[in-house]
């Protein structure tokens, strides 16, 4: 579990750090994400568990963790996301990613899922994730999300 909590803050930690704690300031970081470290460990808490339809995939070389891909899926509406994906810095542009979501997408087809979807940043830390979502052939739906401190 460390090793995949590790590869978790070492991806996004510059998301919050650096891109959103930029765009919106210490005051809505604070408030919005403060405890984002605490937070991805609550999350790897429940995120495999099969029995209700969330799975988590890894790919290592050895012991060295490369990277994880974690999905939920809606049977009642043939519908799954994935939830997080994350490549270690090393790895990434060596189809890493790739392998995780082909995965993914196999087995939700396998459960029946007809549709599958995935979420991700507009700001430019998450431009090289939508140009990636993009080459799967997967189809964007632009969304805006409006922060302000009071």
């Amino acid at each position: 579990m460390e090793p995949l909590l590790e590869l978790t803050i070492a991806t996004f930690g510059p998301f919050y750090e650096d891109s959103f704690r930029s765009i919106v300031g210490d005051a809505i970081m604070a408030n919005q994400h403060g405890t984002w470290r605490e937070d991805y460990r609550d999350m790897w808490v429940g995120l495999h568990d099969p029995q209700n339809n969330k799975h988590v995939v890894v790919v290592e070389d050895g012991d060295t963790l490369l990277g994880f891909a974690a999905w939920q899926m809606n049977p009642d509406k043939r519908s799954g996301e994935i939830d997080i994906i994350a490549v270690a810095v090393d790895q990434r542009r060596h189809h890493v990613g790739t392998a995780l979501c082909t995965h993914a997408f196999e087995a939700m087809k396998h459960a029946g899922v007809e549709v599958v979807s995935i979420g991700t940043g507009g700001d430019r830390f998450h431009d090289a994730a939508r140009a990636f979502y993009d080459s799967l052939g997967m189809t964007a739906l632009p969304l805006v999300h409006y922060y302000m401190a009071l």
